[in-house]
């Protein structure tokens, strides 16, 4: 895993702890392994199948990798804010972070925060989120991130707000998130990029409960469009106000409303980063 985590990178990297700290020209980059990620996980022991195709354990759900990217003009207080991004099928966190350009556009941004990615189902056909839709997983998960930003900085740290984004079908971990994670309060953003697959009444219950920051961005032909616009009836039902724009938005026009919609006419992969759309989103909660 070292060898093509450098292959992809190319960083200089010091090991200590069971960690890997990289360097590139926008930041820092800590990897490491915690217990509280998606994976192993006791549903997935024996791998999974998926249209006739086995996905092994070893291969696809052993990984429990985080890793953590500091831009460099990040300057530590005494509280941090986190965004997470969970990657779609036939994904992991690399290949998520090369192919849709997310350590620049999260650079771009200047969000003063720490970008997540934490690993799920690697390289495969499966939405299920393992240990991270149990009750506090991700509370637990945070403060493994806590522990590690604490150390590498020197300081004490405390959690202000957490921004949780996500493709395809990381809707499904995301919402067990919001229901089960433990820290729903402190969780103000939540951005899809065509992943509303299903769990709506999670986002529903949480928007109602916390009135949250919600962006979901759709496709014609992702399979996430009936989903989305039958929010609109709801939404209508229950007088909560919402926008709905298009591909040629701005940061500013997504912050319009605490509800957003965005009927893309882009394909499935192309709604993260074709349009530096990832880094607008982070604008929206500067």
């Amino acid at each position: 895993m070292l060898k093509i985590f450098l292959v992809i990178f190319l960083f200089t990297i010091t090991s200590f702890y069971s960690q890997e700290i990289m360097q590139n020209k926008y930041g820092t980059l800590i990897r490491f392994e915690s217990e509280y990620t998606s994976f192993p996980h006791q549903n997935r022991n024996n791998g999974h199948d998926y249209n006739g195709k086995h996905y092994n354990s070893e291969e696809h759900y052993r990984d429990s990798s985080v890793v953590l990217f500091i831009p460099s003009y990040f300057n530590p207080k005494d509280s941090v804010d986190f965004v997470f991004y969970f990657h779609g099928w036939w994904n992991n966190v690399d290949s998520s972070m090369t192919k849709f350009n997310l350590l620049e556009q999260f650079y771009n941004s200047k969000i003063d925060a720490v970008l997540i990615l934490s690993e799920t189902t690697k390289n495969a056909p499966d939405s299920f989120g393992g240990k991270l839709e149990e009750k506090n997983v991700f509370k637990m998960l945070v403060n493994d991130i806590l522990i590690t930003l604490e150390n590498y900085f020197s300081t004490e740290l405390v959690l202000k707000n957490i921004t949780l984004s996500g493709h395809s079908r990381a809707y499904r971990v995301i919402a067990y998130i919001l229901s089960n994670g433990g820290l729903a309060n402190k969780i103000k953003n939540v951005f899809l990029f065509d992943a509303l697959y299903g769990q709506v009444e999670r986002y529903t219950n949480w928007l109602n409960l916390y009135n949250g920051h919600f962006i979901n961005i759709y496709t014609p032909n992702g399979g996430t469009k009936t989903n989305s616009e039958n929010l609109f009836s709801y939404f209508d039902e229950k007088k909560i106000p919402y926008k709905i724009l298009h591909d040629d938005f701005s940061a500013n026009d997504l912050k319009k409303s605490k509800i957003i919609f965005i009927k893309s006419k882009l394909g499935h992969s192309q709604i993260i980063h074709t349009k530096n759309q990832f880094r607008k989103f982070l604008e929206t909660t500067n």
